[in-house]
């Protein structure tokens, strides 16, 4: 029984578009005469009960025939478009032509020929209301346990926002929020378009809304403006997800806002083809795999069809969760994870040479300012030095196509000792090159990337949870931040466009106050500052105010890629640079007092000018 009981109802509601069309078509034919010789007041013919009977039947099934031919009914009634008006038009007129001709053949006497053109204009209006009316129902009901939420952007990014939230079960948009002021008093899908001189938390508070959509583009001040304004009313902030995060599920839920959201900064345009065709067949190798960007990179270069990954890293524990979410998500990539040192140089060209990757990444460092600058000065030259030169030259040995160094703007004039052992990095990677013309070697400067480890927002994020206070060094301290997706992605595209022997510089947009960043986390938790207050501790050994991307003697010339510009120096970078002295002044058995490391390290690296800074503020 409950099995005939589904099929009659399936049954039922699959012909129930068609049935209510059939009726349609059948009351306009009707109306059609009504209208022919009651309200035009002609006399009807002795025989318009026969006419009726005769031609009503056949006005129904050609309507119903070409309605089902054109595939009017592929489409639900609430989803109806512009696409399917034009395809119930189409329907429509051949109907009409279709009816016409079959009256003709049939030659039913006195019948009056002005009915074939009233009735496609009554037909064609009915049907189109039909669906109109469904699709207004549908978009003004809303889902059971559905929230509401208020969409914030200009008229024409929520309309987009609100096309992609049709048939979302779990949020229903009530209202447009619109930092424009000539769109307010507007509306738009039947959502009135608040804005100025209306405050967003005023209209939050009138609306009793708690959560709102962040349709605004990316890098628009527009953007910038509402995420200041929503944070102030306290809303909890959603946005649409990235295609990549929904595509392989086929369903697009709203998540919360990011902080990456807050950077504003546009989506990278990779060349997927260049990148392909380097990438699909080939292996790549990642060092420091386990890491933030390393992790980040094996996930972009999955995506590419690559024929082996090896993921290289001195902590057990990073390789093994590398290890646990790659062989979940690309359980058919075949890919080799490795604990091993970049400072072990045979090691690494054992590795190298076993597996012969034709696109190296070397994201593998140590990067902590305060940490490096004292007892573990020596470490940090060790691995960003002497470990970059173990691997580009274990690459250029086992014949790889790309190196390429993962650099920071820490590295421009520096003054501390990480940055000045990435600068060393850099110029022996120069020499390098110099001396293996047939593997491509460059280096990519970037700055702070925004939930990497060691960065502020995971600490941040930490302090706002025990309660604060959230600790900033200085009130008057810039960073610049881009996401990890997108300096992954900017690393690959290096890898495509680079020429051998440059430094290349990321487009890190404009740079962020840290203070600024610290109080904006602090209101999207949903807190004031008040309760989590914003301490000022000092700047902290070998750090600055602010960072630079270019030295005062270098330009920068532009690439393929408008993310993408060549730092070039005044002089050759790895010139007159002898890589054999370096193994013996910091390889195991020299003098590792952070003392003599830095005065060696401002011997090789001129711009090094090692400072504490400003005294902390009162």
């Amino acid at each position: 029984m409950s099995g005939w009981w589904r099929s009659a109802t399936a049954s039922r509601i699959g012909w129930s578009p068609p049935l209510q069309d059939a009726l349609a078509v059948a009351l306009c034919w009707l109306a059609a005469f009504v209208f022919r010789f009651s309200l035009l007041r002609n006399n009807a013919p002795a025989n318009i009960v026969h006419i009726v009977a005769v031609s009503l039947p056949l006005a129904v099934i050609v309507w119903s025939g070409c309605l089902l031919a054109f595939g009017v009914y592929r489409t639900p009634w609430r989803y109806a478009s512009l696409p399917d008006v034009r395809r119930l038009a189409t329907a429509s007129g051949v109907a009409a032509l279709a009816l016409a001709a079959t009256l003709l053949i049939v030659r039913l006497a006195s019948f009056p020929r002005s009915i074939v053109l009233i009735h496609p204009l009554l037909a064609g209006s009915a049907l189109l209301a039909l669906r109109l009316r469904a699709r207004a129902r549908a978009e003004r009901r809303m889902p059971d346990g559905a929230q509401p939420l208020l969409v914030l952007g200009s008229v024409d990014e929520a309309a987009e926002a609100l096309q992609a939230l049709r048939g979302n079960r779990q949020w229903h948009a009530r209202a447009v929020y619109s930092p424009l002021v000539a769109e307010v008093g507007s509306s738009l899908q039947g959502l009135d378009v608040l804005g100025a001189p209306q405050s967003l938390a005023e209209a939050a508070r009138a609306l009793r809304l708690r959560h709102a959509l962040v349709a605004a583009r990316a890098g628009s001040d527009r953007r910038r403006l509402l995420l200041e304004q929503a944070s102030d009313a306290q809303l909890t902030l959603l946005t649409q997800p990235r295609a990549e995060d929904w595509l392989p599920q086929g369903n697009i839920a709203l998540r919360s806002l990011q902080l990456d959201d807050l950077l504003g900064r546009e989506t990278v345009e990779l060349d997927a083809r260049g990148l392909s065709e380097l990438l699909a067949g080939g292996c790549a190798l990642v060092t420091g795999a386990g890491g933030s960007i390393g992790s980040e990179l094996c996930r972009q270069l999955a995506r590419f069809g690559i024929g082996s990954l090896v993921c290289i890293d001195s902590s057990e524990y990073a390789i093994y969760r590398l290890e646990q979410e790659l062989g979940s998500r690309h359980p058919a990539l075949p890919v080799r994870y490795l604990t091993a040192n970049v400072r072990e140089a045979q090691r690494m060209l054992e590795l190298f040479q076993a597996w012969r990757p034709r696109v190296v990444f070397h994201a593998a460092a140590c990067k902590h300012v305060p940490l490096m600058e004292q007892d573990n000065a020596i470490e940090a030259v060790r691995t960003n030095v002497l470990g970059t030169l173990n691997a580009a030259r274990a690459a250029a040995l086992c014949g790889a196509q790309r190196f390429v160094l993962v650099s920071t703007d820490k590295a421009v004039n520096p003054t501390n000792v990480m940055g000045a052992s990435k600068r060393l990095a850099e110029r022996a990677l120069l020499a390098l090159a110099a001396a293996h013309p047939a593997t491509s070697m460059v280096a990519v400067r970037f700055g702070n990337v925004l939930g990497s480890s060691g960065s502020v927002v995971p600490r941040f994020a930490q302090q706002i949870a025990h309660g604060g206070p959230v600790t900033v060094t200085h009130p008057d301290i810039v960073r610049y931040f881009m996401s990890i997706a997108e300096a992954a992605q900017l690393l690959l595209q290096a890898a495509l466009v680079g020429h051998s022997g440059h430094i290349y510089v990321l487009d890190m947009g404009e740079p962020v106050r840290i203070v600024e960043l610290a109080r904006l986390m602090i209101r999207l938790s949903g807190r004031t500052e008040d309760e989590v207050p914003v301490v000022f501790t000092g700047l902290r050994p070998g750090e600055k105010l602010f960072e630079e991307l270019l030295a005062d003697d270098e330009t920068t010339l532009p690439t393929p890629h408008p993310k993408l510009r060549v730092a070039r120096h005044a002089e050759a970078d790895g010139a007159a640079l002898e890589l054999d002295a370096l193994r013996r002044d910091f390889d195991v058995g020299a003098e590792t007092s952070p003392a003599l490391v830095r005065r060696r390290l401002a011997e090789l690296v001129p711009e090094y000018q090692p400072q504490r800074g400003p005294e902390p503020p009162a």
